[in-house]
């Protein structure tokens, strides 16, 4: 940016910015110096100089004839600085007294795109003030660790259901079995996210331009859909803790189960077609 825009930026007029430039290089001096300095015209200088004083960019001495000095630079950056916080504060209390109330509670969100949807998971988890459940596959937690890490240090409790190895020493992480086979069988990764059982971000991530995905604080779906994760979760630890005894019922990786429930072909080929 040019030094007459960056001045302009800051709220200086042509002929401020010129005084202020030639204070700047010297001072203090008169104000017929500024005027000679800086090619203000003589007629104005006074006018101008009058108006840096009342901005507080200038100071004048007690004597005759009077000598001027600049607010050092830092000093009337600091003060923008200053104002522009002040002036976005009272922006913000007053426009959310205006804002309408969320209504997001009935509707159900669309996404498309892999990064538009890793994208809004990382803005729910910003959201997040209490828990936050996932499930992920390791290619793309990535992406959204930054924030889950962000929402553990300030106290919220992530856990995650990995498709994967995931290193995460600031969650609890339960490793799906047979990740690849999964992936394989269904030919696509996914993500579901829930945060306070409150909001959930659910979809497909690994299907180029079919990648879509679901958002939604719908009461009728956060609770089934967190309820997938959960009984994710109860698998983890029912596996953890009984699975000789689980494996020699159903299969390696309870396979035989899968198997058994396993969706229809016709629903497979959507994703893999």
């Amino acid at each position: 940016m040019e030094l007459k825009e960056l001045m302009k930026s800051l709220g200086f007029t042509e002929y401020e910015t010129k005084a202020y430039l030639a204070l700047l290089r010297e001072h203090p001096v008169t104000g017929y110096a500024v005027a000679k300095n800086s090619s203000v015209p003589r007629s104005k200088i006074y006018e101008v100089l009058n108006s840096l004083l009342d901005k507080g960019d200038i100071f004048i001495s007690d004597g005759n004839p009077p000598l001027y000095r600049p607010l050092p630079v830092k000093e009337m950056i600091a003060k923008r600085k200053q104002a522009a916080e002040t002036s976005l504060q009272d922006a913000e209390r007053t426009l959310i007294k205006l804002e309408a109330a969320p209504t997001d509670a009935e509707n159900i969100w669309n996404i498309k795109g892999r990064d538009a949807i890793l994208r809004k998971v990382c803005e729910c988890v910003s959201e997040a003030q209490t828990r936050i459940r996932l499930e992920v596959w390791a290619e793309d937690f990535p992406e959204i660790e930054a924030e889950l890490k962000a929402a553990a240090t300030r106290g919220v409790t992530v856990q995650i259901i990995s498709y994967g190895a995931i290193e995460a020493d600031f969650a609890e992480v339960w490793q799906h079995d047979d990740s690849e086979r999964i992936t394989e069988e269904y030919g696509a990764r996914w993500i579901i996210f829930s945060g306070d059982d409150a909001q959930v971000v659910a979809g497909t991530v690994s299907l180029e331009e079919k990648n879509q995905a679901a958002w939604t604080k719908h009461p009728g779906l956060v609770m089934p859909i967190t309820e997938v994760i959960v009984h994710d979760l109860y698998i983890a630890e029912l596996l953890n803790a009984h699975r000789d005894t689980l494996e020699a019922s159903f299969g390696k990786d309870l396979a035989l189960l899968r198997k058994k429930f396993q969706m229809s072909p016709d629903f497979l080929a959507q994703f893999q077609g």
